[in-house]
């Protein structure tokens, strides 16, 4: 008889309860800024809480399809050509803070790097089982995924959007150090990426201006320091039980998005080092289950898909912490289910249903 499959409890529980928390501090973030802005202090928690649920039924809808569908050819592919499509189509379409990062639909709005991000992960699972055996050759597997790599990484620079594109290629070097390519290819391709980071970098005045900003905020408080010095005071000023929940006062016209890219700095004001730390906990225990779901993955495919998936979000929220503590330059990356945003919710919640998916049939 065959076994009952039961997707990993801890997994959705964990992802649950940083939703839950996602949704209480888009609140307590936005609810001021909301009401100045658009008259209603609910409105960032009710266009929250809309794509949350979206996001939870696409979410049930993945555990539930068989995952190995997503390692047919034509689906695959598919993937691939919908996402250089709209990586495409978002440039001719008008900007906005001048940039080419949205597709909007009415009141919706899309971004396809997260999109691209879900494809590159399929794909390589999917090339990396095909070259099983064959991980450490250069032209049948290592070279067709760095042109994907390049491709999706250079399409979504030109938005511009330095900091996704530079994620999509640390999601991507994460998922072949996985499959086991031999640490030399890192060290070559962390020199061959040396000159081109640094002429990204120093090719935009205001990427310079965030490089110092980093290594010295003082220097220019009111300027480009500004946001970084803003989201210290906030998690200073949180202590180690922090000010209480809606007391921040960071938030109050003082933190740059508070209830997005800074989120985690109005959790530091406001539940202090006892919440931060909760979060953080949060994540770690979310990459201990995915990587666990993973390492008892009944085939190379399922391997490759639930690390892959389960390091794109958790490396985004490191990412987004150490830009809110000052560990790296100011980087409008989200932060995996806390933060505000439509796009990336979804995805995020349909990253976690195939990791669910590939956890029920865990040996």
């Amino acid at each position: 008889m065959a076994r009952k499959l039961s997707s990993d409890r801890t997994l959705f529980a964990v992802t649950a309860a940083l939703l839950g928390i996602g949704l209480v501090m888009v609140w307590s973030a936005s609810s001021a800024l909301a009401q100045e802005n658009h008259g209603s202090a609910y409105h960032f928690l009710v266009k929250q809480m809309l794509w949350a649920s979206l996001g939870l039924v696409i979410m049930l809808a993945a555990i539930r399809v068989d995952y190995r569908k997503l390692r047919q050819r034509s689906v695959v592919f598919g993937l691939m050509g919908a996402a250089t499509l709209m990586l495409i189509v978002v440039l001719f379409l008008p900007t906005l803070n001048d940039t080419h990062r949205w597709i909007r639909l009415g009141g919706l709005s899309f971004q396809p790097a997260e999109f691209a991000k879900l494809a590159m992960v399929v794909f390589l699972a999917y090339h990396l089982e095909r070259k099983s055996g064959r991980i450490n050759e250069f032209i049948p597997t290592l070279f067709p995924a760095l042109m994907l790599l390049g491709w999706f990484a250079f399409l979504i620079f030109i938005q511009p959007d330095l900091g996704s594109a530079a994620t999509l290629c640390l999601i991507g070097m994460a998922l072949l150090f996985v499959a086991g390519l031999r640490l030399r290819y890192f060290a070559v391709l962390g020199l061959l990426a040396i000159p081109v980071l640094y002429q990204a970098v120093m090719g935009a005045a205001y990427r310079r201006d965030r490089i110092e900003a980093f290594l010295n905020p003082w220097s220019d408080a009111r300027g480009s320091g500004y946001q970084i010095i803003q989201s210290l005071i906030a998690v200073g000023t949180g202590g180690v039980t922090g000010v209480g929940l809606m007391e921040g006062h960071q938030k109050l016209f003082y933190l740059p998005y508070p209830y997005s890219d800074f989120i985690f700095a109005v959790i530091g004001e406001e539940l202090g080092l006892i919440g931060a730390t909760a979060v953080i906990a949060g994540f770690l225990l979310f990459l201990w289950r995915g990587i666990r779901a993973s390492w008892k993955a009944p085939d190379d495919f399922s391997r490759y898909l639930a690390a892959g998936l389960t390091m794109e979000i958790v490396l985004q929220a490191l990412i987004n912490i150490s830009v809110v503590i000052g560990l790296l330059p100011t980087k409008g990356i989200p932060l995996p289910f806390i933060s505000a945003g439509g796009s990336s919710l979804v995805m995020t919640l349909l990253s976690v249903g195939l990791v669910l998916n590939v956890s029920q049939h865990a040996d």
